[in-house]
């Protein structure tokens, strides 16, 4: 009897090597090029013309998918002509399907002092002709799309998305065994199996980071840091002017700041007065997780724990982040981070709830905020206000991320092919 389990768990470790083998070998020009895995594509342009870049196409959903292939290959920047030249500020927004909160994130954007100057990337789990609208109607600075090509919506009765063979999510462990259902030796910490919806998020993040730094062609020869917002995100009219202070605080008093943080979840509150000021600490989940502005250098080091991320069991990137910086990251993770916030929250719904979401109200409350806020931006210095003891944080993981599936192509985003 002992023998013949032995056996099925080698047979179902067959079975998801072959899969996830599978999904990277029919995308691999997705990860690295045939002949370059340490970069970018050198023979395609860092540019295509505007009448070159990718549409979507909705037909069906392998014709979808085979755009989507395409669009990740040929990278083409909207507005190139406009703007020509470098960027000198990267941004990469992580879009699933709000599209009310996206058009805010962008009115924010466009009101945004030296906006011209940014690349703007969008990297999409969700593909709609609605958000594909929303976003190449932008005109006020470069912009990118890129496409996450493992989201569930191309995979939506396989892995990666939610396969009918598929432990549920309650059933326990002997019966997940009886009933022969895919996963069944490999639930979570707390005794659930995967939920595709779930685990996708943290898939996404992480591919999305390897992709921007490695694999995005206008990135070349970039060296300043890349920023990272979500759909949800409201950026102020001094964000790239506070991004300069920052920038230059940490080159004179902070050489060891491995991060920057522009915006918290504090909103508003007392805006004026913590306007100028920042502090320094140690890097954590639930207060530097907006606005989070990444090195390569910084990249290269979470890279270096691919391994240790892929298998945490914590279906959320920023707490599995906040699990390496000190462990993994053998130096605990300092940020200098924004006290007067740059960067608003206005999702009032999201991954747990999907109801009763106000965006107008969210615009609303953000006009009202930065109305009583104006006299504060613009500040000629920043002031170091607090320091805080850089130290590992460990906490409880939330679990959700225990199937080997999930490590296995997590892991293969980073591994040459």
């Amino acid at each position: 009897m002992r023998f013949r389990l032995h056996k099925r768990n080698l047979v179902a470790l067959l079975g998801v090597c072959l899969v996830v083998a599978t999904l990277l070998f029919s995308t691999r020009v997705l990860i690295v090029s045939d002949e370059d895995t340490s970069g970018p594509d050198r023979d395609a342009p860092l540019y295509v013309h505007s009448d070159e870049i990718v549409k979507l196409n909705f037909r069906s959903l392998p014709e979808l998918t085979q755009s989507v292939y395409k669009a990740n290959y040929m990278q083409g920047v909207l507005n190139a002509d406009t703007f020509p030249g470098e960027p000198q500020l990267v941004l990469v927004v992580q879009v699933h399907n709000r599209p009310e909160y996206l058009r805010l994130l962008i009115r924010s954007l466009q009101k945004a002092a030296e906006v011209h100057s940014f690349l703007l990337i969008f990297s999409h789990d969700y593909f709609s002709e609605e958000i594909a609208a929303i976003v190449q109607g932008i005109t006020f600075c470069k912009v990118l799309q890129i496409y996450f090509p493992f989201s569930t919506q191309l995979y939506p009765t396989e892995f990666p998305g939610q396969d009918p063979r598929d432990c549920p999510r309650d059933i326990s462990k002997d019966n997940a065994v009886k009933s022969k259902c895919l996963n069944a030796e490999h639930p979570d910490s707390y005794g659930h199996y995967r939920e595709a919806f779930i685990t996708q998020t943290k898939h996404h993040w992480w591919w999305k980071l390897h992709f921007v730094w490695e694999r995005v062609r206008v990135m070349q020869g970039y060296s300043g840091f890349v920023i990272f917002l979500e759909e949800d995100n409201y950026i102020l009219p001094d964000f790239f002017h506070f991004y300069k202070l920052m920038i230059e605080f940490r080159k004179n008093s902070c050489p060891d700041c491995d991060m920057l943080a522009l915006g918290n979840h504090n909103g508003l509150s007392d805006f004026t007065r913590l306007s100028n000021k920042a502090m320094t600490t140690g890097w954590m989940s639930t207060k530097h997780n907006i606005g989070m502005a990444i090195s390569r250098e910084v990249y290269y080091k979470m890279v270096g724990c691919s391994k240790e991320f892929c298998t945490y069991d914590d279906y959320n990137w920023d707490w599995t982040l906040q699990h390496l910086s000190g462990t993994c990251i053998s130096k605990p993770v300092k940020v200098l981070a924004a006290e007067g916030s740059r960067v608003l929250h206005t999702g009032d719904c999201g991954l747990h709830q999907k109801e009763n979401c106000r965006p107008e109200w969210a615009l609303q409350r953000v006009e009202e905020g930065l109305q009583s806020a104006k006299d504060g931006l613009f500040p000629p210095s920043l002031v170091l206000n607090s320091v805080d003891v850089v130290e590992h944080k460990p906490h409880m993981k939330n679990g959700g991320w225990g199937d080997i599936r999930d490590h296995s192509l997590c892991n293969n985003y980073v591994k040459r092919l």
